[in-house]
C-alpha cells in the first residue's frame, strides 16, 4: 500500500498499530506523537505554528535559553512545559521526537544528546557544522533506530519532487548549468530588547554560532543541486565580504559561489543582503530549455527551434540577430502544500512507517559538507576539492 494512503485511510487505529511495531512504543496507546521543541526563536515558533496542522502530533515541551522567547512559545502550546535547559526536556520519557531549531553552531551537541535520549529528530538546516562532526552525527544516526530528518523543506515540496523527476527524465535535455540566487535588501537583524542578548538573538551575524548566508540560505539550493544531479561536487570556489553593513557583524553580507560537479555541470550561487531584485530563484539550464523555480511556483522555457538569423549587430559581422525571442514559458500547475508544512507531515509519516525521510542524514550531510567547503573556500581564498571521506553513502 502507498504509504501516504496508509496514513490517510488508517486514522488513529492504524497509527496505533504502526507505532506498536516501531522503535518507540510509549506512544502506542495514546495514538499521538509527543514533540519537544528545542530553540523557540523565529524558526522554532514557525515550526510550532505549522505543527498544528499535522495530525497526531502535539507539542508537550519547549526549551530556550531566553525566558521571553520560551514564554512566547508556551502561549502557542498551552499544554506544554517549558525548560531553560534542553537536557531536562530530553530526560522526559514521554517526549518521542524533537524539533531542533537552535543556532547552527550548537547543532552537533544537541543532536548527539537527543540521539542518546532515544528521540526521533527533525534538525533544521544546515544539518551540522564541520566535516568530522557531520560524519560523527551520520554514524550515530545510522547506529540508532530513530528517524532523522534534515530541515531542507524544499526536498519535501511536491512541486520540487515533480520538477526533479521531469528534469531527470529529460525535460531540459542535458543539464549544462544551474543558476541560483537568494537576494534580500536589509540588514538581516532581529530586534534586541537588551544589548546583552545581541549575540544570541542575532547569532547569524557571528562566526561562533553561524555559517552566515551560505549555511542559512544557499544551503537549500545546494541541497537541490545535489539532489537533482545525483552527485556531490568535485570542487567549490567562492568570494564574499562585509561590504555594506559595517555594523560589527562577522559573517558576510554577500557571497558568490561556483560549484563544479563531476558531470561537468557548473552551479552558481549568489546571495546578498544589499539588493532584492529577483529574490529567490533557481534556473536549471539545458540544451532543450530552462526550468525556473521560485518558492512555490515554476515555469518551463523551451529553446527556440527555428534557424538562427545572422547579420551585422553593433558592428559585428556574422552575429546572431535574434538569439532568443523571449517567448513566454508555461507554468507548472501542481497542487502542493507549503514546503515546511509538507516536511513536517513527512516527518510524522516517517516516524509512523519507519521509512527514511526524503531529506535525511545523507542528503543533509552532503549539503552540509558542501556548505563547509564553501565557507573554507571563501574565508581562505582557495579552491576546495571534495574528498572521498566526505561521502556518507
Amino acid at each position: 500500500m502507498d504509504r501516504r494512503k496508509f496514513i490517510a485511510t488508517g486514522g488513529a487505529a492504524s497509527l496505533g498499530l504502526a507505532l506498536a511495531g516501531s522503535s518507540v512504543g510509549a506512544y502506542t496507546m495514546r495514538n499521538k506523537i509527543n514533540v519537544g521543541v528545542i530553540g523557540t526563536g523565529d524558526r522554532g515558533t514557525g515550526l510550532m505554528s505549522l505543527l498544528r496542522q499535522v495530525p497526531d502530533m502535539e507539542v508537550v515541551a519547549c526549551s530556550d535559553l531566553l525566558p521571553f522567547r520560551l514564554e512566547n512559545a508556551l502561549k502557542m502550546a498551552p499544554k506544554a512545559k517549558g525548560y531553560a535547559d534542553y537536557k531536562a526536556l530530553l530526560d522526559r520519557k514521554d517526549v518521542d521526537a524533537v524539533l531542533v531549531a537552535v543556532p547552527f553552531g550548537v547543532h552537533t551537541q544537541v543532536v548527539l544528546d537527543a540521539l542518546d535520549a532515544g528521540k526521533h529528530i527533525y534538525c533544521e538546516k544546515t544539518m551540522i557544522r564541520g566535516y568530522s562532526d557531520i560524519k560523527k552525527v551520520a554514524a550515530k544516526v545510522r547506529a540508532s533506530n530513530k528517524i532523522f530528518q534534515t530541515g531542507h523543506q524544499y526536498h519535501s515540496s511536491r512541486l520540487y519532487t515533480h520538477l526533479v523527476e521531469k528534469i531527470q527524465n529529460g525535460l531540459v535535455g542535458e543539464i549544462t548549468a544551474i543558476e541560483c540566487q537568494w537576494n534580500r535588501n536589509g540588514d538581516w537583524r532581529r530586534p534586541v530588547p537588551d544589548p546583552k542578548f545581541e549575540r544570541i538573538i542575532n547569532w547569524r551575524m557571528y562566526k561562533e554560532w553561524s555559517g552566515g548566508l551560505v549555511a542559512e540560505l544557499c544551503s537549500h539550493q545546494i541541497d537541490f543541486a545535489n539532489w537533482l544531479l545525483k552527485e556531490t561536487p568535485s570542487r567549490v570556489m567562492g568570494s564574499g565580504g562585509i561590504d555594506y553593513w559595517k555594523d560589527g557583524r562577522e559573517t558576510f553580507d554577500n557571497v558568490h559561489l561556483i560549484v563544479d560537479y563531476p558531470s561537468g555541470v557548473k552551479a552558481k550561487y549568489t546571495c546578498t543582503t544589499i539588493n532584492s531584485l529577483g529574490d529567490y530563484q533557481i534556473k536549471v539550464l539545458g540544451k532543450k530549455g530552462t526550468v525556473q523555480i521560485d518558492y512555490d511556483k515554476a515555469w518551463f522555457f523551451a529553446e527556440p527551434n527555428e534557424p538562427k538569423q545572422y547579420g551585422n549587430v553593433d558592428g559585428v559581422s556574422g552575429a546572431t540577430i535574434k538569439a532568443y525571442d523571449n517567448r513566454p514559458g508555461y507554468q507548472f500547475n501542481l497542487d502542493h502544500k507549503d514546503p515546511t508544512l509538507q516536511a513536517l507531515l513527512d516527518f510524522q509519516e516517517a516516524i509512523v512507517t519507519g521509512e527514511e525521510p526524503l531529506s535525511n542524514v545523507v542528503t543533509g550531510g552532503h549539503a552540509a559538507m558542501v556548505v563547509q567547503m564553501a565557507l573554507d573556500a571563501i574565508h581562505n581564498n582557495k579552491i576546495v576539492s571534495w574528498k572521498d571521506e566526505y561521502t556518507l553513502g
